[in-house]
């Protein structure tokens, strides 16, 4: 059976389960991957302010005939109440959209602490209109537990690398807890890791008529996962969104889970700030 396009957030409001993120691109990378994004299917592109390519992202929303579903993170070195507040303005001013859709924490840069300052401001955003949807990005399960009993709001989304070899089990688990949805950066791997040649990926994809990375996406989607695979080519953009149309058993779930080692790719979230 065929999976809803969308999910339901806590807020009561949706977000669509596959988009396309556009970190490390330039300028006109940007442009041409949201415009061929649009165009393949997707609803949903994910930017942020140290991605230094909103401005490039507004382009292409603006020449759009339907709107997307967008989502900008705060910088780490603007955390704090007054400054996030001048933050947002300035992004939904590059980004040309009158109100976001969501808003993220990008990291929770503990040694500034400041996230749960920010986070009221967040809350402020939120209340006045201005952002449909607030959440974070990179929080561990003692951060997200401290922005709830701090201020009493939980997040709607926690996005963190996520993908077969580091399955992030803790962090889903407390984020279900909360209610949170947990977002996938990274969805894929990376090529240094060779997860798409990895050999039960390759044997499922076969039996599914797939490619490796539908599998992978398939398999984010089918465990409750938004994922924001990142691709500049426009054949690659089209052919990770057909992971809609991939259906996986529990058996090939159930290989696929055996495939975390635990070890992650990125940086750790308690080491960025």
């Amino acid at each position: 059976m065929a999976l809803d396009p969308e999910l339901t957030l806590s807020d009561g409001t949706t977000i669509p389960r596959l988009g396309i993120g556009v970190f490390q691109m330039t300028d006109e990378q940007a442009e041409a991957a949201v415009a061929a994004a649009a165009q393949a299917g997707y609803r949903l592109v994910d930017t942020a302010q140290g991605y230094a390519n909103e401005a490039a992202v507004g382009r292409a929303l603006a020449r759009l005939d339907a709107p997307l579903y967008v989502t900008t993170k705060l910088r780490n070195d603007l955390q704090g109440y007054d400054s996030t507040l001048r933050a947002f303005d300035e992004s939904v001013a590059r980004l040309g959209v009158e109100v976001l859709d969501l808003f993220l924490i990008h990291w929770p840069a503990p040694a500034r602490d400041l996230y749960v300052e920010t986070w009221r401001a967040f809350v402020r955003l939120k209340e006045e209109g201005r952002v449909r949807s607030i959440g974070v990005s990179n929080f561990e399960p003692q951060h997200l537990e401290r922005l709830v009993a701090e201020t009493g709001v939980a997040p709607v989304v926690n996005q963190v690398e996520l993908h077969p070899y580091f399955q992030q089990a803790d962090v889903r688990a407390a984020d279900a807890a909360l209610g949170v949805v947990t977002e996938a950066w990274g969805p894929l791997g990376q090529a240094k890791t060779g997860l798409l040649s990895d050999e039960v990926v390759v044997r499922i994809a076969r039996e599914r008529d797939a490619t490796p990375a539908q599998v992978v996406l398939a398999w984010h989607l089918a465990i409750g996962n938004v994922a924001i695979p990142k691709s500049v080519t426009p054949a690659r953009i089209v052919e990770n969104f057909g992971a809609v149309r991939v259906e996986l058993d529990p058996a090939d779930l159930a290989d696929l889970a055996a495939l975390d080692t635990g070890v992650r790719i990125g940086a750790n979230p308690f080491d960025v700030n």
